[in-house]
């Protein structure tokens, strides 16, 4: 078991530090915003929460790339898995452009969530450039999680790790107008995540056409890339389920910012300091579970069964080491962390309540992405979709929401029911994925 996991970690830390770089943006933006006014931090949120049901839809799609690539690979078959990543580049990018156009002209109802009318004013402009980045973003990842799927995990690493001064570089431009530029505040927040997403998509494109490593799948062009049926229906078929995944996580979370905003601008700006710092540990989690996927999904390519299984086991007992180690972490800093972020007194003590119950899920959260993570990889996604809307929207949102409202216990309570739906869709996905690997009996 721990050369297993050894290997997945090899394999994941790259993208963990990819995934990491890319909350970073978000990160940076809302400290850079912060600064400002926390009324600016509460409409980032807002803007963030509202986008964030067709963001993660997106980023499923582009998660359909990897196991099928990796499945080829495990079959050594260079052209099927160079036609998947073209119909999936091209796929993606079509459907992010409507959820652009949707969320563009939805905008206005931004003003009709019951939220402070100075908040829903800011966060227009920022949710529409937000909308917009879509594109450059899934053009990135869906290139990303082709070369994540040859064990190429560096080069979305180098990218993601360069975008993290550029963004940080361009909001100085854009949010305090220097250099000439316009004062713009939280819309020149972003611009400069616009810019640094298309910079990010521009390079990857150039380094995979052109890199002696990815030669064998850039020469098969002529077979493969042309859009095939074929492989639109096998993207779609695991990409749908697993964009509704992350949809049914992201959407509770979504709905918990808007519940909370209902609450006051302090009560928002501080769920969006504890959503961010639990969003950049979540990153780690991801990647160990992508690894995973990848390894998983390479196994299950070559049918080997018994190398599924130890990988997958493995895999889970990472994330429940991880889970403990951010506990910790979060527990002991928890009134240090918000800081990063604001200096308002009221924001950082609630920001601090609310991290204490971040603590609180951080090894369901790290084990239920991995349980999605490891059924992707062996193309179970129907069943799972369903066990997670149960978990976050028929058990965790309830939740939620008596304990916030009825119960009177306020942001408190909203954040215990994540806490509710995470473990529940920990314990449904992890036991499935034990079922289907015949370790566990039915």
């Amino acid at each position: 078991m721990r050369k297993e996991l050894s290997a997945t970690l090899k394999l994941s830390i790259p993208i963990i530090i990819t995934n990491m770089a890319q909350i970073a943006q978000g990160l940076v933006d809302s400290a850079m915003v912060g600064a400002i006014h926390y009324k600016q931090l509460a409409a980032s949120s807002l803007a963030i929460n509202s986008i964030a049901i067709p963001h993660v839809i997106c980023i499923g799609l582009t998660m359909a790339i990897a196991p099928l690539v990796a499945i080829a690979r495990g079959r050594q078959d260079a052209v099927t898995a160079s036609a998947v990543v073209y119909n999936g580049v091209w796929l993606n990018t079509f459907f992010t452009i409507l959820v652009f156009l949707l969320c563009f002209f939805c905008s206005p109802l931004l003003m009709h969530l019951k939220q402070d009318p100075e908040v829903a004013t800011l966060a227009i402009p920022f949710f529409k450039l937000l909308a917009f980045s879509l594109i450059p973003m899934i053009i990135f990842l869906s290139l990303k999680q082709f070369s994540d799927a040859l064990e190429m995990t560096k080069t979305g690493m180098v990218i993601g790790l360069a975008s993290i001064p550029l963004n940080a570089f361009l909001n100085w431009i854009f949010i305090y107008g220097n250099w000439g530029a316009p004062r713009l505040e939280l819309a020149g927040a972003g611009i400069g995540t616009l810019i640094t997403r298309t910079v990010e998509a521009i390079l990857m494109f150039i380094i995979i056409f052109y890199h002696p490593a990815y030669k064998r799948y850039v020469a098969a062009r002529r077979q493969a890339w042309h859009l095939k049926t074929k492989q639109l229906k096998e993207i779609l078929m695991i990409g749908i389920p697993s964009g509704m995944q992350y949809a049914m996580e992201a959407g509770a979370f979504a709905v918990s910012g808007i519940m909370v905003g209902w609450l006051g601008a302090t009560a928002q700006a501080s769920h969006q300091i504890a959503l961010n710092i639990a969003s950049f540990s979540f990153m780690a989690s991801l990647g160990l579970a992508q690894g995973g996927s990848i390894r998983v999904s390479h196994a299950f390519g070559r049918n080997d069964r018994d190398g599924m299984r130890r990988i997958g086991i493995s895999t889970i007992y990472g994330g429940f080491a991880y889970g403990f180690f951010c506990v910790a972490y979060f527990i002991l800093l928890r009134y240090q962390l918000p800081l990063i972020f604001t200096k308002e007194p009221a924001v950082i003590q609630m920001a601090a309540i609310l991290l204490f119950y971040a603590a609180i899920f951080q090894v369901s959260d790290a084990t239920q992405t991995i349980g999605v993570g490891l059924l992707r990889g062996i193309r179970d996604v129907k069943l799972p979709t369903l066990l997670v809307a149960i978990a976050y929207w028929g058990i965790g949102i309830p939740v939620g929401y008596w304990l916030a409202f009825p119960m009177k216990m306020g942001a408190s309570g909203i954040w215990l029911g994540l806490v509710v739906g995470l473990t529940a869709s920990s314990v449904f996905c992890n036991r499935r994925f034990l079922v289907k690997s015949r370790i566990i009996p039915a």
